[in-house]
């Protein structure tokens, strides 16, 4: 009970600052955000949000998030939207008023005694966020997003039943619960046997048809009488196509149904469209999409093989130290459907893990940073609230907050997770295959859904491994190349001085409240929508 209660807390805290129960227009949420649409942004009380302990930061892209953290997320959300159900139902929520402004002899506010060093890496992460917002507002960055969209509400479901497959594999290999490991692999596999249909539905919601319409022509490519039809001289399998065949199916679906809506009579269009949306859609399907798209997924699978296999060691070194770059570019979403199409194909994807460890890069620089500051308390307060989300994966606190704004020690960040891609993908090259069962978690979090070719223990220590190559690569570059005189000379002061302006104005230094300290008043805003990026940094 003292947990939810805790939850309900947090919600409660929330609403009034974005602007109350009437300013919100939709809710949901992804591992680690809260995901609200927003009448009037003008509504919203960023200062206010940042400074709640639970909050890790906010992120303003096509919706407005609030960075809560895995788990969190999950329990705050039905939290909120009772919140919001209750405060609909009463009245309208009045626009919160104004803070009033301080009077000219007022002392400063704790906000405003806060480390400037931070303050100023706050802007700069804002800075940075808005620039990048803006260069990801392409055409073809927005399509990524929507395909994103289409598969982060499948990660959920992902990881559970990832987990559960490493059980049931765990109990095999062991010959325990003999009785129970089938049921295990019937949870485990049943969701990945219907993706295809979950992929179309979510496709032509995100593209602007009928969903269920995009889940009925996307559950042909899974139907079991497709063994019996023939297409481009070969027979068909159930399942041939994976989840590249659903999305492209769907979005065929999306454009003959919209087709339809601007023909059909409307007398008649309940009745035609569907139909007509199903038959050609569906007939392009079986006798081409489907082929297609068996191709591509078999080529993406063999690639992935042949590139770790041949060039393991060069090829992790390089999409480690790639990865929070893409990810600052939003071209990682392009990821997403390799991601799930190797899932679906080997049972586990071998790019992640290697991914991963850009995380393990950023970890070990913020902690770098944290020693070669040792006068700025406000900057390492940042850090120590910031440093065991970063350790579940969760990095976007660390990037903007820290390593970005600061410059060189991003790219001192980039090199350890090289470092650690390389360790990873050195042990694919020799045969020591890693894979991950889902997509979303990375850092420690990724632990449960590991998966391999010789055995857990040999997976894990090989992950393990790497993760640590990543921190102690990431720490020794930032901490011997990340930080040139300037830079040293203009972060690594006391703060002492801005707590004697507020002595000098005859003001006294507000006495520490609970949410002074080491919690995320002075982390800035994430930035860009990483979290969208099933492989969190």
């Amino acid at each position: 009970m003292a947990t939810e209660d805790k939850n309900r807390a947090t919600a409660a805290a929330i609403l009034p600052l974005v602007g109350g129960a009437a300013n919100v227009a939709s809710i949901a949420h992804c591992m680690t955000r809260l995901r609200l649409g927003l009448h009037d942004r003008s509504l919203v009380d960023d200062e206010a949000l940042k400074a709640l302990p639970a909050v890790m930061g906010v992120v303003e892209d096509d919706t407005y998030q609030i960075v809560l953290g895995p788990g969190t997320v999950a329990r705050v959300t039905p939290e909120f939207e009772h919140l919001v159900e209750e405060g609909r139902a009463a009245a309208p929520a009045a626009s919160p008023a104004p803070a009033p402004a301080p009077a000219p002899g007022d002392a400063p506010s704790a906000s405003a005694v806060s480390a400037v060093s931070a303050d100023e890496l706050a802007a700069q992460g804002a800075a940075i966020k808005a620039q990048q917002k803006a260069k990801n507002a392409t055409p073809f960055k927005l399509f990524l997003r929507k395909i994103a969209n289409i598969f982060v509400p499948l990660i959920p479901a992902l990881i559970g039943c990832g987990i559960i497959a490493g059980l049931n594999g765990l109990l095999v290999n062991l010959e325990w619960l003999p009785a129970v490991t089938p049921a295990l692999a019937a949870m485990a596999s049943g969701f990945m046997a219907l993706i295809a249909v979950f992929v179309g539905y979510n496709t032509a919601k995100e593209f602007g048809g009928t969903p269920i319409l995009g889940g009925a022509v996307a559950a042909i490519i899974v139907f079991p009488g497709v063994a019996n039809i023939d297409a481009f001289g070969q027979t068909l399998s159930p399942g041939q196509g994976g989840v590249l065949g659903a999305l492209g199916a769907a979005v065929l679906a999306v454009y003959v149904e919209k087709w339809c809506r601007r023909w059909v009579p409307e007398a008649l269009d309940v009745l035609v469209t569907p139909t007509l949306t199903v038959l050609i859609s569906g007939l392009v399907t079986i006798f081409g999409l489907m082929y297609v798209a068996g191709e591509v997924s078999s080529a993406i699978g063999t690639f992935a093989d042949w590139l770790l296999s041949n060039g393991g060691a060069g090829a992790g070194f390089v999409l480690g130290g790639l990865f929070l770059p893409l990810v600052m570019l939003g071209l990682h979403q392009a990821l997403i459907p390799i991601h799930t199409t190797l899932i679906e194909q080997q049972g586990y994807t071998v790019l992640l893990p290697i991914l991963a460890m850009a995380g393990a890069g950023q970890v070990g620089a913020a902690v770098a940073v944290y020693f070669r500051l040792p006068r700025n308390e406000s900057i390492r307060r940042t850090i120590k609230s910031a440093l065991p989300a970063g350790l579940l994966g969760v990095g976007e606190p660390l990037i903007y907050g820290v390593s970005l704004p600061l410059g060189r020690p991003f790219i001192t960040a980039c090199v350890g997770g090289a470092f650690g891609g390389g360790f990873v993908g050195l042990f694919n090259q020799l045969g020591d295959t890693v894979g991950s069962t889902a997509i979303g978690p990375s850092g420690w979090a990724l632990f449960p859904l590991l998966d391999g070719n010789h055995g857990l223990g040999s997976t894990i220590a090989i992950y393990g491994g790497g993760l640590l190559v990543g921190y102690v690569a990431g720490f020794l570059a930032t901490y011997f190349f990340g930080f040139g005189k300037e830079l040293l000379a203009e972060f690594n002061v006391s703060q002492e001085p801005a707590r004697t302006t507020v002595a000098a104005t005859g003001g006294t230094p507000p006495a520490p409240t609970a949410t002074t300290g080491p919690d995320h008043r002075d982390h800035p805003d994430p930035g860009p929508d990483p979290a969208k990026a099933p492989a969190g940094v």
